[in-house]
Parts: C-alpha cells; sequence; structure tokens
C-alpha cells in the first residue's frame, strides 16, 4: 500500500515533514516580525508564522541547519526546543544548545525510533553557508537526509547552503523522493549569496531528476532576494516547471510514495 509525504510550509526556512506516523519539523522560527539586530549581518523578519507552535503541535524531531542566525532559530523557536525529544543539528550547535540536542557530522546517520517500532534515519548532509572562504564567517551549518528503508530514501532538506561540491556528492549517495531547498539567495553580508539562488535550485533539479522539488526560506527576511514567485518564473522560462512544486504558507501539500 503506498505511503505518503506531507509538507506544510509555515513560514521562512519552518516547513512540517509528516511520513509514516514521523512529524518533523525543519528550523523553527515562531516569532512575530521585527528587528534582531543592525549589525554586524542586519536580521529584521517582515513576516510572522502561518501557524503557531501549539497548532503544530507534537513532534518527533527538529532537523535544525544552525543555531547561530535568527533567521533559522528565532527565540520563539529556541523556547520550543526545550519540548521536543530531538534536536538533530551541527556538533557545534549541539554543544551550544545542550539538553535534548544531538550533533551529526556530514554523512553520519542516527536512527530515530518512534513508539510503536517505526524507525527512520536521519543523515548530516554537507552545506557551506555562503562562497568559499566563508565557513569562518558563518560558522558549521548542515542538511539533512531523511529514509525509511534506507538513508537518504525519503527527503533531502538543504539547509542553509549555496550548492557545491558537498550537495553534488549528496546527490551521488542519496535517491530521495522530495527535495526541500533553502532558496531566497540570501544577501546579508554583499554582493554574494549566502543561501541558493534559482542558478543553485536548477543545478538541484539537475543532480535529482527523479525527486519532486520544494523550495522553502525564500520570504519573511529582509535580506532575502529571490522570492518564490520569481524563482517559479525562473524555471518556467527554462520549461523546467514541472520541476518545482510552489509551497503555500499554511497549506499542507501531500505525496504518494
Amino acid at each position: 500500500m503506498p505511503s505518503t509525504l506531507t509538507l506544510t510550509l509555515i513560514g521562512g526556512p519552518t516547513a512540517l515533514i509528516e511520513s509514516n506516523g514521523f512529524r518533523l519539523l525543519t528550523d523553527p522560527t515562531f516569532d512575530p516580525p521585527g528587528l534582531y539586530q543592525e549589525a554586524p549581518v542586519r536580521f529584521e523578519k517582515t513576516t510572522g508564522p502561518a501557524l503557531t507552535v501549539e497548532e503544530v503541535g507534537a513532534l518527533d524531531a527538529v532537523l535544525l541547519s544552525h543555531d547561530h542566525h535568527f533567521d533559522n532559530l528565532d527565540h520563539s523557536g529556541r523556547a520550543m526546543l526545550a519540548n521536543v525529544e530531538r534536536t538533530f543539528t551541527t556538533h557545534s550547535g549541539a554543544r551550544r544548545l545542550g539538553g535534548n540536542a544531538l550533533g551529526l557530522a556530514p554523512f553520519e546517520t542516527r536512527l530515530l525510533e518512534g513508539f510503536d517500532g517505526r524507525r527512520m534515519f536521519v543523515t548530516g548532509t554537507p552545506a557551506r553557508h555562503g562562497p568559499v572562504g566563508i565557513e569562518r564567517h558563518s560558522g558549521d551549518v548542515i542538511g539533512f537526509a531523511l529514509g525509511f528503508d534506507q538513508p537518504g530514501d525519503l527527503v533531502y532538506v538543504t539547509g542553509d547552503t549555496l550548492w557545491f561540491e558537498g550537495t553534488e556528492e549528496v546527490a551521488r549517495r542519496f535517491s530521495p523522493k522530495a527535495v526541500i531547498l533553502f532558496t531566497g539567495a540570501a544577501e546579508p553580508r554583499g554582493r554574494f549569496h549566502m543561501t541558493m539562488g534559482s542558478e543553485d535550485a536548477l543545478e538541484a533539479a539537475r543532480a535529482f531528476p527523479r525527486s519532486a522539488l520544494f523550495a522553502i526560506h525564500n520570504e519573511g527576511w529582509v535580506h532575502l532576494k529571490e522570492t518564490q514567485e520569481q524563482l517559479v518564473d525562473v524555471f518556467s522560462k527554462l520549461d523546467a516547471s514541472q520541476r518545482l512544486t510552489p509551497l503555500e504558507r499554511g497549506k499542507a501539500i501531500q505525496l504518494v510514495i
């Protein structure tokens, strides 16, 4: 009998992933709009979440790309982590967060177990939050590959990254049913991107020819420079519109897998 994968965009980088009884949330951001800081990077939020923490409900785990940028973990998102069984993130982030946080290295796999014997493979994936040389400025980041029968056969969540040799390696190793791209072409530090733009997303479409593609983290913050509508337009102009499924905030999309 076919199973389903349900994705719900809550806002920014925050999306609910549901499949086979598991419920996981990417980068929790639940604060209302507001200014967090002016420098060295201006973090200003322009939209609130489509769902509250209470409306999201119980979770099996949080997938946290990194903990040290407000647009990936805001105040309300940080507060909710104590009520989640497990938070997967970078090793450095796990040390900072403590509690239920578990660090993953790229291609390190851990088993997430449900109450009734269900299990899910959670694998860390490489991420580079900007151009070559950005690492000492941006800090450690990570993506995630989820799987049931084997690692990475369900979903690949890129986290905050550009397309680079590390993400290319993910495509060589895994064949996910869906890829969740962190897009928006973020420009908080000048004339270079720190998250995927349309060119990166098109590379992902090439590298994952059998995967459904979804784009998040492309609205809600002033440093995001490419909207989902602009990304869809690029895919359409290059006759690739069938590869990218737009998401509407607060509205679940279900795939049969």
